[in-house]
């Protein structure tokens, strides 16, 4: 199979009649999903006259957004989600950078992406038209698994959106390890946490896709009412979830396990950020009998690149180990020579393999930076991700993350990882969430925080936990952290803007 159409079609021969995708406000069968996607495709590859160019889909997180990624796909080009609440500026710039054909849009938001110039296509109108099978035919007969399926944009050090670009082949290698290592099945029940232009949300639409799973987009109040979000889980019988740790995290500070058994809850995946400890030991003293995993990867490996199954719990300063690679993945940890590390020695995370991304989308600078030669094989061109992670191999080869390059700073002549301080946070009794940056300009560590706790408590517990060297010079106490549009913790917007807080 050369496409994600192939898989997407054989499943949905299985599964024509069965619930795929739903939204607060309708379902759709894969049956209708084909036709919808078949109607969106041909109208595109009729009227466009392009192939394997981009087309922006700005549309709310919902069933329809499903129709048209994939009628993106069936018309032989690639879609870039947009968050429709993203500033105006920064769909500038990545449209800048993108040269889309068309964008893809609802009636609320077509004149704005008509003033851009850019072909707006009505999604409610495009519906309504008949599937032209001959022209899809002809387009998927130029279909190479090596073509991009989407590009995803994701922050720069610049300030400039980098495009993640993924193709088919990325896809179906990545998803199939997932499926498998889950046992993910035409039974699985998702309840959707992560938007669609996030990384994330590839492992849950496409599995859906590739197996006749359902998949419920839970709304995003209900993370604003966590009692409410359990009880919709409960009533629709998700069984798998894979959240971000600060969406896992609400649920158990709030003590909302204590109020509800969740009967049909097997899998719990989280990724993206660090998963705080004692926040997963509060699940796992709830539900010690379902499916706990790590999973750790950047954008630029589909979604996950190395995993770990949580089998006990840890002390509540502990950091989870990121794992061991997934299957048809290679992880190499090199040091600032190109040698291999020893065990116990931190190194940069190096990945090999079709899980890695094809490149940054039209911007040759920053892909040759990034996706750079094995350095351990000068024989052939072999390209790698060199991820700006730093890891070490613990007992029995397990990865442990050491943190980001770039968040580690040099204070008071130390080199100093940020994380090992909100670990050591993290573990304090009614500790929520907390975040610790660095202001270059001042010299200064800050830890910001959400608890019921006052300064001098958490600075005396600190002071016990971590050396002096690393005490934060300033405390600084929210109401609720700020989050970002993928549901985690802000850091940057906290970095930017702590001293108006």
């Amino acid at each position: 199979m050369k496409s994600i159409l192939d898989i997407f079609e054989h499943t949905e021969e299985k599964y024509s009649e069965k619930t795929a995708f739903v939204d607060e406000k309708k379902s759709c069968t894969f049956g209708e999903l084909k036709v919808a996607a078949e109607a969106i495709g041909s109208c595109i590859g009729k009227e466009g006259g392009f192939f394997r160019k981009p087309v922006v889909i700005c549309l709310p997180r919902s069933v329809e957004s499903i129709m048209a990624l994939l009628g993106v796909v069936y018309s032989g080009n690639f879609y870039v989600m947009m968050d429709i609440e993203m500033p105006w500026e920064r769909k500038r710039l990545i449209c800048q950078n993108l040269s889309p054909k068309a964008v893809l849009t609802d009636r609320e938001h077509v004149e704005e992406w008509k003033e851009s110039g850019i072909k707006a296509i009505l999604l409610e109108e495009v519906l309504e038209t008949a599937p032209d099978r001959g022209i899809l035919k002809e387009i998927r007969k130029r279909t190479v698994e090596t073509d991009l399926l989407y590009v995803l944009y994701t922050s720069g050090s610049t300030g400039v959106p980098k495009g993640v670009a993924v193709t088919h082949r990325n896809v179906m290698a990545y998803i199939e390890w997932l499926i498998q290592t889950f046992a993910i099945t035409d039974e699985t029940i998702f309840g959707n946490q992560t938007p669609f232009y996030f990384s994330m949300s590839v492992s849950d639409v496409y599995s859906t896709l590739f197996t006749g799973a359902t998949l419920h987009i839970l709304p995003k109040k209900l993370f604003s009412f966590p009692l409410r979000l359990m009880e919709y889980i409960k009533k629709e019988k998700i069984n798998t979830i894979y959240w971000v740790p600060s969406a896992l995290c609400i649920v158990a500070n709030t003590k909302t396990l204590d109020y509800i058994e969740l009967p049909d809850l097997k899998k719990v995946l989280f990724a993206g950020e660090v998963m705080p400890a004692k926040q997963l030991n509060m699940w796992m003293s709830h539900m010690p009998d379902i499916l706990y995993a790590n999973l750790y990867g950047p954008t630029e490996t589909t979604d996950i690149c190395a995993y770990y199954i949580v089998d006990r719990q840890f002390a509540d300063d502990a950091s989870l180990p990121i794992g061991y690679p997934c299957e048809n993945c290679d992880l190499m940890v090199l040091n600032e020579m190109g040698e291999p590390v020893k065990e116990g020695q931190e190194g940069e995370l190096f990945v090999r393999g079709p899980f890695v991304a094809a490149g940054y989308y039209n911007n040759p600078e920053r892909t040759v930076q990034a996706f750079v030669r094995n350095p351990k094989n000068p024989y052939y061109p072999e390209f790698t991700y060199k991820t700006g992670d730093l890891v070490r191999y613990g007992e029995d080869g397990v990865l442990l993350y050491n943190g980001r390059k770039d968040f580690q700073v040099k204070h008071m002549g130390y080199r100093i990882e940020l994380g090992e301080i909100e670990a050591a946070a993290s573990a304090l009794d009614k500790m929520e969430s907390c975040v610790c940056i660095y202001d270059e300009k001042e010299d200064k560590i800050i830890l910001i925080y959400q608890a019921k706790l006052e300064p001098d408590v958490i600075r005396g517990a600190l002071e016990k936990r971590v050396p002096r060297y690393m005490w934060p010079a300033k405390y600084l106490k929210l109401k609720r952290m700020p989050m970002n549009a993928n549901g985690k913790t802000d850091r940057a917007w906290l970095k930017n803007n702590y001293k108006t807080l």
